[in-house]
């Protein structure tokens, strides 16, 4: 009997192990058929930048030789270069999808074919606020990728990334992973439109602009940054795309009007946390908090107050900031979208006649929280925060909102109501500015601001510990 059982249970597991071969012998298969197919579609980004050196030490012979002397032989423009990857989208008309960062302030494009063919690429349109844009190129033979639908990706998913890590040596690098999660927000800086796609597939400098495929071969996402933890350049497992059904949007308003086309609501809004949650007797955190209705906008127009928690956007839950952001910004100007919120613990819905964003409005802003470790936040200059402040029009840079007490800025003198024009050498426009010169200062034990009152300008040095 034991004999017989014996033999029963090697059957068995002979069987089991033989299924699991072959599971991973079809999803080894499935792996090298997706690369076949989307490989070809990928390509590796030079993007060249010539910057002039100014306040050039000058040489005493230069009065006896002369300036063009020195110039001619001497002052020699440095070529800076950025590598990217890119995704053919388009084969009629050479459409290539890739990130804002890997070409912006690019005076030459370069597009490196997987066959090694090279072209120069033009610009179509760039858009900072979703860190997309979309390049040309007049070539024959070319494959375009097939774009995916990003809303049906399920955590967990296989995905496949393909880039040019490091080094163009490395094009069309293939890392496989797994969604991690969806919709994650306030990962990177730059971006203000922002619902990435998390993975493990390893994402490393290079593979920017590059492909993130899903087990159809299909285009679900453009790989975009990493979160190192600060140790390291490389992967550690945590890569971030933008969903592809974002990126469809941004590319067709790119190619047919050279810039995107986005709605506008008109409010500030804010996460809602533990907090506020129990201060308002809600049954969940998802929603967005309206902490500003600003002036003469669709939302002042159709009755949206302060204090409402917007949950729902033209029938489509909100889970937070980021998401109505994204989903305000994706609708038609023009088109009358319905609102609903919750005010006083009932729900309310309003119906908001959208107007187009420009540039210098106030639209869906929240507070940008920026160096917790000085104690700071900062926002982009608006008209609201004009008046609030009482600052002088025409005024560029960024206003202090807040400053924690005891904290560095606060012992240095830094007070709301500063604006902020310079960060070591960096002059100060953005927000976005703010948070590159601060990652460039970061290491220096004092940081030197040169702030702007009412009653003139003066530098302070920061202490950084």
């Amino acid at each position: 009997m034991k004999k017989r059982l014996s033999v029963i249970l090697i059957v068995l597991l002979s069987g089991l192990v033989g299924t699991e071969s072959s599971s991973l012998k079809q999803l080894s298969e499935t792996f090298t058929k997706v690369v076949k197919q989307v490989n070809p579609a990928v390509v590796t980004i030079t993007s060249a930048k010539i910057v002039k050196r100014e306040g050039r030490f000058r040489h005493p012979f230069e009065e006896f030789f002369g300036d063009d002397f020195f110039r001619r032989y001497f002052d020699f423009p440095e070529r800076s270069e950025v590598l990217g990857s890119g995704v053919i989208v388009d084969v009629s008309d050479g459409y290539i999808l890739t990130n804002n960062h890997v070409v912006e302030g690019a005076d030459e494009i370069s597009i490196m074919l997987m066959d090694e063919r090279e072209f120069k690429a033009e610009v179509v349109g760039t858009d900072p606020l979703s860190d997309l844009a979309v390049l040309k190129i007049n070539a024959d033979g070319l494959l375009a990728a097939n774009l995916g639908d990003s809303d049906k990706l399920e955590v967990g998913e296989w995905v496949l990334a393909i880039g040019s890590p490091f080094s163009n040596n490395l094009s069309h690098t293939v890392t496989a992973g797994i969604v991690s999660a969806k919709g994650r927000s306030r990962v990177i800086g730059g971006a203000a439109y922002q619902d990435f796609i998390q993975t493990d597939a390893a994402i490393n400098p290079g593979n920017s602009g590059g492909a993130l495929i899903n087990l159809n071969g299909e285009l679900v996402g453009i790989n975009t940054a990493i979160a190192t933890g600060g140790f390291t350049r490389g992967n550690v497992g945590v890569g971030f795309a933008i969903p592809i059904n974002l990126a469809k949007s941004v590319m067709a308003d790119l190619i047919s009007q050279g810039r995107v086309i986005r709605a506008f609501l008109g409010v500030k809004i804010q996460d809602i946390d533990d907090q506020l949650a129990r201060a308002w007797n809600l049954s969940d955190r998802e929603g967005a908090a309206v902490s500003e209705v600003v002036s003469d906008t669709p939302a002042e127009d159709a009755g949206i107050k302060v204090g409402d928690v917007i949950v729902e956007f033209n029938g489509k839950k909100v889970r937070d900031v980021a998401h109505l952001r994204n989903l305000v910004s994706t609708s038609q100007p023009g088109t009358s979208a319905t609102v609903k919120v919750i005010r006083k613990k009932r729900e309310k819905t309003f119906r908001v006649e959208l107007a187009e964003f420009q540039q210098e409005q106030t639209v869906l802003a929240t507070r940008q929280k920026v160096s917790p470790k000085l104690g700071l936040e900062v926002e982009d200059i608006s008209s609201s925060l004009t008046r609030q402040f009482r600052l002088e029009k025409n005024v560029s840079g960024v206003i202090v909102t807040k400053v924690s007490p005891n904290s560095a800025v606060a012992k240095a003198g830094i007070r709301p109501g500063d604006v902020i024009l310079q960060v070591g050498d960096n002059e100060i426009t953005s927000v976005r500015e703010f948070r590159r010169a601060m990652r460039e200062e970061e290491k220096r034990d004092i940081i030197l601001f040169l702030v702007l009152r009412q009653d003139g300008s003066l530098f302070i040095p920061i202490e950084n510990r």
